[in-house]
C-alpha cells in the first residue's frame, strides 16, 4: 500500500510540527515574558518621566515665584530709593535756603552797620569842617563878605565829602 502524499500535505505536517516545536520549547511564554518585561521598563520610564516632569513643574514654579519676589523687592528698593533721593533732595534745598537767608540777613547786617560807620564819618567830617571853619571866622576878621564866602566854600567842601560817602 503505497500512498502518494502531495506537497500540501507535507507542508500541513511541517507546520503542526513547527507549533508543536514552538509550544514545546515555551517560545511564547519567553516571548510573553520578554514583551511584559519591556512593558514594564516602559512603564518605569513613563513613570520617572512624569515624575521628573513634575519636578520640573514644581522647580519652575518656585523659581517663578522667587523672580517675582525678586520683581517686588526690586520695585520695594527702587521706590524706596526715590523716596530717600526725594527726601534728601527736599533736605538739602532747605539747608541751602536756609544758609542763604542767614548770609542775606548778615549782608543786611553789615550794610546797616557800614551806614550807620557812614553817618558817623560824615557827621565827624562835617562837625571838624565846622569846627575849622568857626576857628578861621574867629581868627580872622568878622568880615560878613569873608563869613559868607568861608560859609559857602566850607558847605561845598561839606557836599563834596557827603558826595564821596
Amino acid at each position: 500500500f503505497t500512498m502518494n502524499f502531495d506537497a500540501t500535505f507535507w507542508v500541513a505536517i511541517s507546520f503542526v510540527l513547527f507549533v508543536a516545536l514552538i509550544f514545546y520549547f515555551k517560545i511564547p511564554i519567553v516571548i510573553n515574558t520578554n514583551l511584559s518585561k519591556q512593558i514594564g521598563d516602559i512603564k518605569k520610564e513613563l513613570d520617572e518621566a512624569e515624575k521628573l516632569k513634575d519636578d520640573a513643574k514644581n522647580l519652575l514654579g518656585e523659581y517663578e515665584n522667587k523672580i517675582s519676589k525678586s520683581k517686588n523687592e526690586i520695585k520695594s528698593i527702587i521706590d524706596h530709593a526715590s523716596k530717600e533721593s526725594e527726601k534728601n533732595i527736599l533736605e538739602t534745598t532747605k539747608k541751602f535756603h536756609s544758609a542763604m537767608d542767614r548770609k542775606k540777613n548778615s549782608m543786611n547786617l553789615k550794610i546797616e552797620l557800614m551806614k550807620g560807620e557812614a553817618f558817623k564819618e560824615a557827621k565827624n567830617q562835617s562837625i571838624s569842617i565846622a569846627l575849622e571853619s568857626v576857628e578861621k571866622i574867629i581868627s580872622s576878621s568878622i568880615d560878613r563878605k569873608k563869613l559868607d564866602k568861608l560859609f559857602n566854600d566850607d558847605l561845598l567842601r561839606a557836599k563834596e565829602v557827603l558826595k564821596k560817602l
